[in-house]
């Protein structure tokens, strides 16, 4: 199976049913797929934004949540100062950088819908 790397707003958008969760599975399908360590604290994030912006709907949010921590999605480490240096040269955040320097690092394509990713390799 091919691989790719993907950037938290991907898996988000199946995991939250956002707008763009079937082009989501889509890009995702039939790979093999890889991201930093920090995808689930990113995951984590997008809930609790979610849960702020909607409290109504928090219990589903949580439950969406915790589906997410069984996806197929191997997590690696990433290369620390590689990362520090990445985002230096790209003015990318840190946490950015960690998914490019995967892709980098693989030799994978970096599968996102972050425009700040968008075409970086």
């Amino acid at each position: 199976m091919p691989g790719k790397v993907v950037d938290a707003s991907v898996p988000a958008a199946v995991i939250f049913g956002e707008p763009r969760s079937a082009e989501s599975l889509s890009l995702m399908a039939g790979a093999d797929l890889y991201a930093p360590l920090l995808l689930l604290y990113e995951l984590a994030n997008t809930a609790r934004k979610k849960i702020v912006q909607y409290p109504d709907q928090a219990d589903g949010l949580i439950q969406a949540f915790e589906l997410a921590q069984g996806l197929e999605i191997r997590r690696v480490d990433v290369d620390h100062p590689q990362v520090v240096s990445l985002a230096l040269d790209t003015g990318l955040t840190a946490d950015d950088a960690s998914y490019l320097q995967v892709a980098q690092r693989l030799d994978l394509p970096l599968v996102t819908f972050d425009a700040n990713l968008t075409g970086l390799r």
